[in-house]
């Protein structure tokens, strides 16, 4: 049969979003340089439904198996597996082609692929996937980026493939070449950040509030009912009453040893809040915590040597767990302001023309970061697209208020106990930065001026300053060109 669609890569994720495609009537052809695994997904089309699902082990004869203009997505490990199977089937592609690359990759070895590829003719978009190997099946957040012409090819079979909430497909186009790698980046750096904040929620739980694994359980599950409603939420209810089968004793949870591994595009992320500029401490805290978790024979060792409060603080349980509940949100809350921070960031300066509403649209459904939160967050940025940070919005604003107070209770319960929280404070400390009309900058700027002659602006009138601090300092010239190179 000639394919509406051909899906080169097959590991799981390959195999279920192929599987997805041809769920929804679409022809697909799969290939992959493993014959085994090719057979295996034309199998499983076989057994999930007689799904319209044909295989080919040759990549000449995949393109063939495919309708024109030919329309191709690939589903590989990121970096060079990615430009040696573009360099395989693109020779086998005419003018007018269309390559997805559904994998995590790093947005300017998107920008590098499509140069290559316009000059052929061949289109290439870029295309975050999120919501893991159960998503890829049912139905994922599709983030795409590339020219409009050839979004506008692969639209019909995205948006039927695409999760579905309320107001339509987790879909849509999200801007340019580059965009949609940039925006699932973003997604995985919030991602980072909202495991970490559940994580050290656990820890207040179990360490200060000596909570059971299933009274924690219980707690996770109500808190999903209402509005930390979320998937990561639903799953941390899950993962805790588990109980352990190998030994027969306690639960899985206790038995998983504490270091966190990572793909990396939570680095990508951090590094890329670094070049706009964007402040980022809830997910930069969140990597962090994983570079430390990763060096458990030295905290072991440091464990014995290093030591913690002695004294021990009262603590009203009820309480606290209603204030976890706070602060986990408003925590959340400015996670997200951060990510959308760092895409306005890009898009301003690459004129991708990212609409921040319609990211919190993606994620409300099929990704790992969705989230009942995620309405709100749309409603905010569509209220004032000019809107200069979530955490800004009236409505939003109000909601940071009312739980400051429980949200610092946890953070001083935390210190007095020795619990590390770096995401939580992390959050707190963005809120109250960004609510203060003046800063100690000052202080950091007047000390540039001392030791650099880096000059300042004043408070009382315009112009740039220099000041002779001290019998030592000379005249440093023509001040106005000692603010050059600033970032």
């Amino acid at each position: 049969m000639s394919c509406d669609v051909g899906l080169y890569g097959l590991a799981v994720m390959g195999q279920n979003f192929a599987l997805n495609m041809a769920s929804h009537g679409f022809k697909v052809c799969v290939g992959n340089r493993s014959p085994a695994k090719v057979e295996l997904t034309v199998n499983r089309a076989k057994t999930e439904g007689n799904l319209p699902l044909v295989g080919s082990i040759d990549p000449k004869d995949f393109v063939k198996q495919l309708s024109k203009p030919r329309k191709i997505i690939i589903l590989v490990m990121a970096g060079k597996p990615v430009d040696d199977t573009i360099e395989t089937l693109s020779q086998y592609l005419d003018e007018g082609d269309v390559i997805v690359d559904g994998g995590n990759e790093w947005f300017h070895n998107t920008l590098r692929r499509s140069e290559t590829l316009e000059a052929k003719g061949i289109h290439f978009i870029g295309m975050g996937i999120s919501g893991g190997e159960e998503g890829a099946r049912n139905g994922p957040s599709l983030m795409p980026g590339g020219p409009k012409v050839a979004y506008d090819m692969i639209e019909p079979i995205i948006t039927k493939c695409a999760a579905q909430v309320n107001d339509g497909a987790c879909t849509g186009y999200v801007g340019p070449v580059g965009s949609g790698n940039y925006v699932k980046m973003v997604h995985n750096g919030i991602e980072y950040a909202d495991m970490q904040l559940i994580g050290e929620v656990y820890d207040i739980m179990r360490h200060v509030l000596k909570l059971s694994n299933e009274e924690m359980a219980s707690t996770f599950e109500e808190w999903n009912k209402g509005e930390l409603d979320c998937y990561l939420i639903e799953i941390t209810a899950k993962i805790l009453p588990k109980k352990d089968e190998l030994t027969g004793k306690g639960y899985v949870l206790d038995y998983v040893l504490d270091k966190t591994g990572m793909k990396g595009t939570g680095r990508w992320t951090i590094q890329e809040a670094a070049e706009r500029s964007v402040a980022a401490p809830t997910m930069a805290a969140s990597l962090d915590a994983r570079y430390i978790s990763a060096r458990k024979d030295e905290r072991v060792k440091a464990s014995a040597i290093l030591k913690g409060p002695d004294l021990e603080v009262p603590v009203n349980k009820a309480q606290m767990i209603d204030d976890l509940k706070a602060a986990l949100y408003a925590s959340k809350v400015c996670s997200y302001a951060q990510g959308l921070g760092i895409i306005k960031g890009c898009s301003d300066d690459m004129n991708w023309n990212v609409n921040l509403s319609d990211c919190a649209r993606l994620w409300k459904g099929g990704c790992i970061i969705r989230a009942a939160l995620l309405q709100k967050i749309q409603d905010a940025m569509s209220r004032d697209v000019n809107l200069p940070n979530l955490i800004m919005d009236p409505v939003i604003a109000g909601e940071l208020n009312e739980r400051t107070s429980a949200w610092r209770r946890v953070i001083i319960t935390a210190v007095a106990y020795g619990i590390a929280t770096p995401a939580l404070s992390g959050s707190l400390n963005y809120f109250d930065s960004f609510r203060r009309a003046s800063l100690p900058a000052n202080m950091t700027q007047a000390q540039r001026d001392f030791f650099g002659g880096h000059t300042y602006a004043r408070t009382d009138r315009e112009g740039v300053f220099h000041t002779a601090w001290t019998d030592a300092h000379k005249s440093i010239g023509d001040i106005s060109e000692r603010a050059a190179g600033e970032v």
